[in-house]
């Protein structure tokens, strides 16, 4: 693997505990009954999608490292695409989670649009890597 792809895999490695305790956080909102959490159907929902996200798209971007050093890109565009696979784990939860801040948030305010953003990102991303492995 290249240094920049390894460094990327470093940073993606090092969010892995944080996602874990994400979700031994919901984990005791919900056996705490912590109020705002079970009795708010729309924040537990987006939370629970903030987290999951979260975990499956950070192993999804550590994959993608290894095949980003393989692609037949210009070295810009693999720079390019490396930021474009990470942005997704970050940008999706923050959209889930920031966008119901407040326990008695009934829909999500305009930042679950971070959500869509990272959908954007993950698109373009996954899109220029498997046209530079072709």
């Amino acid at each position: 693997m290249s240094p920049s792809s390894l460094s990327t895999a470093g940073v993606l490695l090092i969010t892995v505990p944080l996602v874990a305790f994400g979700g031994v956080s919901l984990l005791s909102f919900l056996m705490r009954n912590v109020p705002g959490y079970l009795d708010n159907p729309v924040r537990r929902g987006l939370w629970r999608a903030g987290h999951a996200h979260a975990g499956v798209l950070v192993l999804f971007a550590l994959v993608a490292m290894m095949y980003v050093d393989q692609a037949s890109l210009p070295e810009g565009m693999k720079t390019l695409t490396r930021t474009l696979i990470v942005a997704p784990p970050i940008l999706m939860p923050l959209g889930f989670f920031l966008s119901v801040v407040r326990p008695g948030d009934t829909k999500p305010s305009g930042l679950i649009w971070l959500a869509a953003a990272g959908g954007v990102c993950l698109a373009a991303g996954t899109l220029t890597l498997g046209v530079g492995l072709l």
